[in-house]
């Protein structure tokens, strides 16, 4: 079993990064917005899941274990596989499934694109009591300045912003900023709430 990564990134796709561990290169599916913050060159350590399949092997990475506990519980529930779990991450945060969880509220995992209102219910009655212990403790470090977008992604959601609307922004802003700002909190939160500015500002969830 293959349980975590260090190493560099060599390739960047939209929901994958190949690391390179000690000459060999890693193929890694990962969540849209892990692969959005790192670049090329950048180290990477994942927490990974290794999903052994008749025909493949396929490498599931993390930036945090409540990230991976929540990936491994949500493979756990019918019909739902690897992707689909990865879907599930993708669209939203670890405290928000299990809020929703909690909450038996399954309206958050059918907007999910592939999961239908069946696998929906299905997440939350069979997660019911599983999620209680996952904390919302920070996220491995991706690269030198790859912690620094995590914090002002999560500050703007604390703000009121989407995750997917906050994760674009920073993106976008990290992009154009010099190094000064991309390694700043402060600075890459100033910027990125200049380009959202308050009337694009959105309830989460909403």
């Amino acid at each position: 079993m293959i349980s975590s990564l260090h190493g560099t990134a060599a390739h960047v796709a939209d929901d994958s990064l190949v690391v390179v561990v000690g000459g060999v290169g890693f193929s890694v599916a990962v969540t849209a917005q892990l692969a959005r913050t790192v670049h090329v060159g950048a180290d990477v350590h994942l927490h990974t899941n290794l999903i052994v399949r008749e025909d493949a092997l396929s490498l599931f990475g993390f930036q945090s274990r409540e990230e991976l506990t929540v990936f491994t519980q949500l493979i756990s529930v019918t019909g739902v596989g690897p992707k689909s779990a990865l879907g599930v991450l993708s669209s939203l945060t670890v405290p928000q499934i299990a809020q929703a969880v909690a909450d038996d509220d399954d309206a958050p995992f059918r907007r999910v694109s592939g999961i239908g209102p069946k696998t929906a219910k299905l997440i939350v009655v069979q997660l019911a009591g599983k999620l209680a212990v996952v904390s919302t403790a920070a996220p491995a470090t991706v690269g030198a300045h790859g912690q620094v977008p995590l914090q002002v992604t999560q500050a703007l959601i604390g703000l009121g912003w989407s995750e997917r609307t906050a994760a674009e922004a920073v993106s976008s802003v990290a992009e154009s900023a010099s190094d000064s700002d991309r390694a700043s909190v402060q600075s890459l939160l100033r910027l990125t709430l200049a380009l959202l500015g308050p009337a694009r500002k959105e309830t989460v969830g909403g």
